[in-house]
């Protein structure tokens, strides 16, 4: 499945810098936007067992406030009040992704974008440059996680850390909504980040790799 996250002058100001920066530094770059990393089967079940818990403690103590219920009626009740209120709190996680996020550990996160982001690195081709100098921005909206992935040649000349101020500039657009923003802040950041470790077009250059903005649904 592929979904489209930027509309059509978005994507194409996006590819525009893409172009600008690799004119400008001589490396391949990659920019891509996915839904999620994972589907995450386990949250759903996670708020189902929280909103049961809380169900099972909301019933359980009108049977205690209430001892003129019936036995059997307040049993029932009971039961069917901690299915319904487990069923709607996992429900809640497929439409409201903050939600879902709650039952979702950070170290979760962090990992399963940066598995899909690799994966991304190798089926996009950037290992395979003249110059191993590709670099992967990736941002992955559900777990707003972004990861800049580089080549080992990229890897080499910039030390470790100093692509973090890349992951921050789009981090910080995206708090405010604007994908194309972040995207855009980001790859300016990064250029800023090539360019002072000396990178820089050399005589004979190609283009390697299309300048397109991958773009990917919930696939998995």
């Amino acid at each position: 499945m592929t979904d489209s996250f930027l509309d059509t002058q978005a994507e194409s100001a996006v590819k525009r810098r893409v172009t600008a920066l690799e004119s400008t530094t001589g490396v391949e770059v990659v920019a891509a936007v996915i839904a999620r990393a994972d589907s995450y089967p386990e949250i759903p079940w996670k708020a189902f067992a929280l909103g049961a818990s809380i169900a099972s403690l909301v019933a359980a103590s009108t049977v205690l406030l209430e001892p003129g219920w019936e036995a059997f009626v307040a049993v029932v009740e009971t039961v069917v009040a901690t299915l319904a209120d487990g069923a709607a709190t996992a429900l809640v996680t497929i439409w409201v992704a903050p939600f879902a996020r709650l039952f979702l550990p950070r170290a979760r996160r962090e990992g399963e974008v940066l598995q899909y982001a690799q994966a991304m690195f190798l089926e996009s081709g950037l290992f395979n440059t003249a110059r191993h100098n590709g670099i992967l921005l990736l941002v992955s909206l559900f777990e707003r996680q972004v990861v800049v992935l580089a080549d080992r040649s990229a890897r080499e000349k910039i030390p470790r850390g100093e692509l973090d101020p890349v992951v921050s500039a789009v981090t910080a657009r995206l708090a405010h909504g604007s994908l194309k923003d972040a995207l855009l802040d980001g790859l300016a950041r990064l250029e800023e980040t090539l360019a002072a470790r000396g990178f820089h077009a050399q005589p004979g250059d190609t283009n390697e790799l299309p300048d397109s903005v991958q773009q990917r649904g919930p696939s998995r």
